[in-house]
């Protein structure tokens, strides 16, 4: 960059004169020392002021100066380069330790943060099946057998919502590892959102869940298992935080050769301000109840983007959330 800055100034030489060129390379060592070590910058120094010397100072090609005036501009010159490139290179050195201090914030930030959600989340189910066994094994013959079927009942609910949190959070370490395979499949976009309506018959007993899905709609390849995961942290998402009786809807259409999927409710739905973090990990809203460990939404974004769609939120204008899913794939449609 010095030679090529050099060699057009030696051509414009006649017209800007030869101390504008110095402030020519000052600004090619400006920009050198944005990306380059302190030695290359040091270096590309010393040899830009030799080349001034040499090539525009009169007496042209030789390193003698006549005028004391040039001699002093010349030894400004070094010694202004050359602090120039170690300063540039120091006020570089402290904004990488300052993002590393940032960066450590964060993590310790994302810790106490992950730390206080699973200290909640894991603790009540893991305390649920302790206590309800305990009374299994020490008062069992005190137990009605309507005793016995509750305190059962209570360990299988826990131990549901105890593998939920295990399972969000493989896959959150799945996500940030990158190691997420898809494995497309044909796929009736019906029996994927039964099969995560299923596996929350016990949260939605008191909330009415609609599914309007078009008719006649084609096969979509896509990973069953991902797609279902997608769908139940979405419904779970609005049970936990819509009251009781609450309407949720889903929807699924074919646009475009996209498969389209639409989950909404009429709760109270989201802060203005705040739907734009609610994708983020580990983010909960600021005066939601306790619960929850902020994963649900961050990882059905995930493997929506795994799919090359998009997942888009918004409020619905008579109230309540609208989850937009939107994902190009193949399609086939059944022929009789």
């Amino acid at each position: 960059m010095i030679l090529i800055v050099s060699v057009i100034s030696y051509f414009l030489s006649g017209i800007i004169g030869y101390r504008v060129v110095a402030y020519l390379l000052l600004v090619t060592l400006s920009i050198l020392a944005l990306f380059f070590g302190i030695f290359p910058v040091l270096l590309a120094a010393f040899l830009s002021a030799l080349i001034w010397d040499f090539f525009f100072i009169p007496p042209h090609f030789t390193f003698r100066v006549d005028n004391t005036e040039d001699a002093f501009l010349l030894i400004m010159y070094f010694i202004i380069a050359m602090v120039h490139s170690v300063l540039t290179f120091k006020i570089r050195q402290i904004q990488k330790e300052a993002g590393k201090k940032e960066e450590k914030a964060n993590a310790l930030k994302l810790y106490n943060t992950l730390l206080n959600s699973l200290s909640h989340e894991l603790r009540t189910p893991i305390a649920t099946i302790i206590g309800a066994s305990d009374n299994l094994l020490m008062k069992a013959n005190n137990l009605t057998e309507e005793n016995k079927s509750n305190l059962l009942s209570e360990i299988s609910v826990a131990s549901l919502r105890l593998n939920q949190q295990v399972e969000n959070l493989l896959n959150m370490s799945r996500l940030e590892s990158g190691f997420i395979q898809i494995k497309k499949d044909w796929c009736d976009i019906n029996e994927v959102i039964y099969a995560a309506i299923k596996r929350l018959e016990e949260n939605i007993k008191e909330h009415v869940i609609d599914i309007d899905v078009k008719e006649n709609l084609p096969l979509f390849k896509l990973d069953v298992g991902l797609m279902e995961q997608v769908l139940y942290n979405l419904i779970y998402n609005a049970v936990i935080y819509t009251p009781v009786n609450s309407v949720i809807t889903i929807k699924a259409d074919c646009i475009n050769e996209s498969c389209v999927i639409i989950v909404t409710d009429n709760g109270k739905g989201f802060p203005s301000d705040e739907i734009e973090k609610v994708f983020e990990k580990f983010y909960r809203l600021k005066y939601s109840k306790t619960g929850g460990t902020g994963l649900g939404l961050s990882i059905a974004k995930g493997f929506v983007e795994a799919h090359h769609g998009t997942i888009r939120l918004e409020n619905n204008y008579s109230g309540g959330a609208k989850f937009t899913i939107t994902i190009p794939t193949e399609t086939s449609y059944l022929k009789p």
